[in-house]
């Protein structure tokens, strides 16, 4: 069975959800008080409590069949991070420019999608692997393509159907979801401290896939 159901998350509480990006560094203490730091991952892994974003019992009921259906842990699905689900800006209108995929070398035909952050010292760049369908523009040489070009929404795969021709680069401008699941196998939901203003806790938690 597949260990990835391709839905959305309701989208009225994702978006209301509290979380952000972890990082796993190792830092090691030397007898002279200076550090040794080793990053022990290659990217970052994003979490979220999304009973922040619960402000009804629909939406409680509406959460708790998501969770039912997911069998808990088993199945990883889709969200929608109110902060970072652009290319651009937050607010900005997607462009085909916004990120830059690679450059053309006449033979590569497929690019994957990314987003990079910072630039001044060690940027990170991000894989992005579920891209909104319909959402994405590409160019070539900043020139926006209507055609040529095919986008797998489930991997964040351009496939270009005649190779980018050398020294040709590739960009995007996309919206994105981040693929979860839960991080637990239990919803402990108290409906009378919900109702007196207590927040379930329904922690979430970026799976590589």
């Amino acid at each position: 069975m597949p260990a990835f159901h391709d839905i959305l998350f309701p989208l009225d509480v994702a978006l209301g959800a509290r979380g952000g990006p972890e990082r796993r560094t190792e830092i090691v203490s030397l007898g002279s008080g200076r550090e040794e730091r080793n990053a022990r991952w290659a990217h970052s892994r994003r979490r979220w409590n999304a009973g922040y974003g619960v402000k009804s019992l629909a939406a409680l009921a509406g959460v708790v069949a998501f969770f039912e259906e997911r069998r808990g842990r088993l199945y990883g699905f889709r969200w929608r991070d109110r902060l970072d689900h652009a290319s651009g800006p937050p607010d900005a209108a997607v462009v085909a420019t916004d990120q830059p995929l690679g450059v053309g070398d006449g033979t590569r035909t497929a690019f994957q999608l990314v987003k990079t952050y910072g630039g001044a010292h060690a940027p990170y760049v991000r894989p992005i692997v579920k891209p909104v369908a319909g959402s994405v523009r590409v160019a070539l040489g900043g020139v926006a393509q209507a055609a040529g070009f095919a986008v797998d929404s489930t991997t964040g795969l351009v496939t270009f159907a005649t190779a980018p021709a050398m020294g040709v680069g590739v960009s995007a401008g996309f919206l994105f979801d981040v693929p979860v699941r839960f991080d637990a196998d239990q919803l402990d939901i108290d409906l009378s401290a919900f109702a007196a203003g207590e927040i379930p806790s329904i922690p979430v938690v970026e799976i590589r896939l």
